[in-house]
């Protein structure tokens, strides 16, 4: 008997793999299901498997190891003390105290990771991991897994760069079970007709606009889904220039191709109540709202003073505006005239909105009757609209933490109401015809994920 079959043989005695039917965390119905948890109570079966593991990364070169939460942590402990290579942990989310960290160790930047995980299905898990662990500026190259379930997740990493190595598949799997008689030809039918399906998982279905319009209540979401559906448009172009002069000749090249264009109204030089006029003059002639990005962060009170007082006035013109929720629900009441946009999750890299905080966000946004969007980097509920920043037709970022999607990305992935361009169209020698392409890309991209 070979190593590996011996290895396999006892671990299935733990209960490693049950036969039945399952829903898997992808969604699909499985005829079985594997569950390696079981093996952390075998100290003999971990270190053998810690062994196998680092075996199949023995010709790579990586200065840590992480394992994947919360199945795979016992096993990449075990590898790191194995090899002595240092070990980093991974939470599944931020607890909210303490160091409120997703990584725990000793780390530093551009230090490449080996990621360690148990079972692969759809892959969703390692990418989710992957972001996770290269956002704190560790670098990701290679990833062993004990079990490749062959349902589409291996492949899908190895389209993306990375190297994957597997210990087992499901079919080796099944033809050492049924060599040794712990399958009969049933079970093993049954398992392979499966595998052998469409077993691709449900697809969550995005709504059109014009769906969301018949469940998206608030006004200024009604407006903006009736522009988009008007124009056929989603494209919001960020305005972060310095004078009058260029605000207003910008919103008049860019106009008729946008939703909505936003405003940092603070950056320009000299504003003056003529700078929106002029502003409100154009959005008017060309149909699109005004959205001051003024990411409100404070009291109540504080923030209805900002709101509402000062040079800028923001209440008496903006259709729409950012806020932070870190304040909590009650500091939203501020807001009475407009539609507020939450900041749930920022585009930088490094940014401390992890999985926690976002999650708290997004209840906090969905309890308040004037916000009616999210600014996020993933999906949000359906009661709310995701306006997704940091788009743009290249992918490499700039040299301040800005890091960019593609519209194609983030309509297919993160089901992206609106898209966000600044640099892409503002600093171009020509906003016109940058944003006519990226109106005419991000609505091909809105129409091919529905």
């Amino acid at each position: 008997m070979q190593p590996k079959e011996d290895f396999l043989l006892k671990a299935f005695h733990l209960g490693i793999i049950k036969f039945g039917t399952f829903t898997l965390k992808s969604g699909i119905e499985s005829p079985f299901y594997v569950d390696l948890r079981p093996l952390a109570s075998s100290p003999e079966l971990l270190k053998t498997l810690a062994n196998f593991l680092l075996e199949l990364e023995e010709e790579s070169s990586y200065e840590l190891i992480c394992g994947v939460p919360y199945a795979a942590l016992p096993m990449a402990t075990v590898m790191s003390i194995a090899s002595g290579i240092p070990l980093i942990i991974k939470r599944k989310e931020n607890k909210g105290y303490g160091t409120k960290r997703m990584l725990e160790g000793v780390f530093s930047d551009g230090q490449k990771c080996l990621l360690v995980e148990d079972v692969i299905t759809s892959g969703k898990s390692l990418v989710e991991t992957i972001a996770e662990v290269e956002r704190e500026g560790l670098k990701v190259q290679d990833i062993v897994v004990v079990l490749d379930r062959e349902q589409g997740g291996i492949e899908k990493l190895k389209k993306q760069g990375y190297h994957v190595r597997t210990l087992f598949t499901i079919n080796e799997v099944i033809n050492i079970l049924f060599k040794y008689n712990k399958l009969d030809k049933r079970e093993v039918t049954k398992i392979r007709e499966f595998l052998n399906s469409d077993i691709s998982a449900p697809k969550i279905k995005r709504l059109s606009y014009e769906e969301k319009l018949k469940i998206n209540t608030h006004e200024t979401a009604q407006k903006i889904l009736s522009i988009a559906t008007e124009k056929k448009s989603n494209l919001i172009c960020s305005a972060d220039v310095n004078t009058t002069k260029e605000l207003i000749e910008l919103a008049e090249k860019v106009g008729n191709h946008i939703v909505a264009l936003k405003t940092h109204i603070d950056i320009i030089t000299d504003f003056n109540d003529d700078t929106i006029k002029q502003l409100q003059k154009v959005a008017q002639e060309k149909n699109f709202l005004l959205f001051e990005d003024r990411k409100f962060a404070d009291i109540g009170n504080t923030q209805e003073n900002q709101y509402k007082k000062g040079i800028y006035k923001i209440s008496s013109w903006a259709d729409m505006i950012t806020s932070h929720v870190i304040a909590g629900e009650t500091s939203l009441k501020a807001f009475d005239s407009s539609g507020v946009v939450a900041i749930v999750e920022m585009s930088s890299k490094g940014t401390l909105t992890d999985s926690y905080y976002v999650s708290k966000a997004l209840e906090v946004a969905e309890k308040s009757p004037n916000v009616f969007a999210a600014v996020a980097q993933s999906s949000v509920p359906k009661s709310l609209l995701l306006f997704t920043p940091g788009v743009n037709l290249v992918t490499e970022g700039d040299n301040k933490g800005q890091q960019y999607n593609t519209p194609e990305r983030v309509f297919h992935e993160y089901h992206t109401d609106f898209i966000i361009v600044g640099r892409g169209i503002y600093a171009d020698e020509n906003p016109k015809e940058q944003a006519e392409k990226y109106q005419k890309i991000g609505w091909e991209s809105y129409l091919n994920s529905l």
